[in-house]
C-alpha cells in the first residue's frame, strides 16, 4: 500500500502493517518519509482517540497543508478500542491518495 500525492510517493508498506480506523488508513512511522512532512500547529480533538496532531506535505509540487495526522498520544482505552497501538501512526486525506 502507498499514499501518494501529485505522483510523489509518501509512504509504503505491506498492507498488513496499516491499520484501519473509521475509514482511514494509518501507516507505521518508519513507513513514512519523514523528508516530505512538516510540522504543523494545527490540533484537532477526537472524543475517543484524543488528540491529532498536523504535518504539511511538502513535495517539488507544491504544499499539501494539514494533509497528514496521528496521534502522539492516543487517549486511555483508545487502543484496546483499535485492537493495536496505533501510536504516532500517520492518515492523510487532502488529495492524498492511498491504494495499493
Amino acid at each position: 500500500m502507498k499514499a501518494t500525492w501529485k505522483n510523489t510517493v509518501i509512504a509504503e508498506t505491506a498492507k498488513e502493517n496499516l491499520i484501519y480506523i473509521e475509514g482511514n488508513w494509518y501507516f507505521p512511522p518508519e513507513s513514512v518519509n519523514q523528508a516530505l512532512l512538516q510540522p504543523s500547529d494545527h490540533r484537532t480533538m477526537c472524543h475517543w482517540k484524543g488528540e491529532a496532531s498536523y504535518y504539511n506535505v511538502v513535495t517539488d509540487a507544491g504544499v499539501n497543508d494539514e494533509a497528514a495526522w496521528y496521534y502522539p498520544a492516543p487517549m486511555a482505552g483508545s487502543i484496546e478500542r483499535v485492537g493495536k497501538d496505533f501510536t504516532n501512526y500517520v492518515a492523510f486525506w487532502r488529495g492524498v491518495t492511498v491504494s495499493e
